[in-house]
């Protein structure tokens, strides 16, 4: 599928995460099969544009293209301001967030919170997209299925965006009320898709290739955006694309190949926070990968405790040395339910605790 101009290697995105998706593991990600990533939210406040934390965020050095990075805020015109501050440093695609369910966020209006006025939203779109548009710069919108289940105007707002101009829609189905409790709901995705002509991006729930499968199938969705289930997994797109394209899982990756990939990503984040933050940032990274390998929760609190980046290193060589001396792969991530499966498990106990 295309964004604009820019043809994409495939249809398994990168979901933007605030805190996880910077430089080195968006790049990661796309080593690994993933066909698209976008960055972790800019601020459109122009006071924050100076810090250090901003200035990460907006470091795309060596990134493959097409480069997109995702801004927040509640002004139109500080928002088409934001659009253009990240032109300026090298954005190729500006996506905007209405999808952020992170209180710090919404109660400064801003993510999610906007689709509680349609009006301001809209707004948003349209400022961003004149900014854009003189330089052929394609905008995008990721947003929830509403702000609560009694008010979901994901379809209204969607259907605005594509005549104001927005070139692809990403859908998490889930409302703000939920965060990220219960399952997503792919219904309302599938309404967007029907009702639009643009591209279509389904997220929310997708951890294995079977609920990949499934859900590309019941929304018609044009993508997919994988967000938690590639934390410490990042070869999952691999695993997706291999599925999609033959219909067989793809072997789990061998113990000593995550231990490269998990040294080279530590490397790599070192050099863009440098050592103290480094350090202490990657904590959660390393936390991930380990979580479900056994020894993984005794290590991960060790680990905790280390304070420069060569103990770190040297500490998770150890670990995952000492695991290749028990297993060759990594075990596999399980082919369970599919997504759907869950939701319609959790409509019925839904029904039947409404009957008692």
């Amino acid at each position: 599928m295309n964004i604009g101009p820019y043809a994409l290697a495939n249809n398994m995105f990168v979901a933007p995460m605030a805190g996880v998706t910077d430089r080195p593991f968006r790049q990661l990600c796309k080593k690994l099969g993933a066909g698209y990533a976008v960055s972790e939210m800019v601020t459109s406040r122009r006071d924050l544009w100076d810090t250090l934390k901003t200035s990460r965020r907006a470091n795309h050095e060596g990134e493959a293209a097409p480069i997109a990075v995702q801004i927040a805020g509640t002004d139109a015109l500080m928002m088409a301001e934001a659009a253009a501050y990240n032109l300026d440093r090298g954005a190729q695609i500006i996506d905007i967030n209405m999808g952020c369910p992170a209180k710090k966020v919404c109660n400064k209006w801003a993510g999610s919170a906007l689709m509680q006025d349609e009006t301001l939203a809209l707004q948003i779109i349209e400022a961003v997209v004149g900014a854009c548009a003189p330089h052929g710069v394609p905008v995008t919108l990721k947003m929830r299925t509403g702000w609560a289940q009694t008010h979901k105007n994901a379809l209204a707002i969607a259907r605005a965006a594509e005549s104001a101009g927005i070139q692809m829609v990403a859908v998490h189905g889930r409302t703000r009320e939920q965060g990220y409790k219960g399952f997503a709901e792919y219904n309302t995705i599938a309404e967007v898709k029907a009702a639009l002509t643009i591209p279509v991006v389904a997220n929310g729930d997708i951890n294995t290739p079977e609920q990949a499968r499934d859900v590309l199938a019941y929304t018609g969705a044009d993508a997919l955006m994988i967000g938690r289930a590639a934390q410490g997994r990042p070869w999952i797109f691999r695993e997706l694309t291999h599925f999609m394209a033959t219909g067989t899982h793809l072997a789990p990756p061998l113990v000593v190949d995550v231990k490269h990939l998990l040294m080279d990503h530590l490397l790599d984040h070192y050099r863009l926070y440098g050592e103290f933050t480094g350090v202490r940032t990657a904590r959660k990274h390393i936390g991930w990968y380990v979580k479900t390998l056994p020894g993984g929760e005794a290590f991960r609190a060790q680990m905790n405790l280390l304070q420069d980046a060569q103990a770190q290193l040297q500490a998770v060589g150890r670990f995952f040395d000492g695991l290749g001396l028990r297993m060759e792969r990594i075990p596999a991530a399980g082919h369970g339910q599919s997504a759907l499966e869950k939701e319609q498990m959790n409509k019925h106990k839904n029904q039947e605790e409404a009957a008692l």
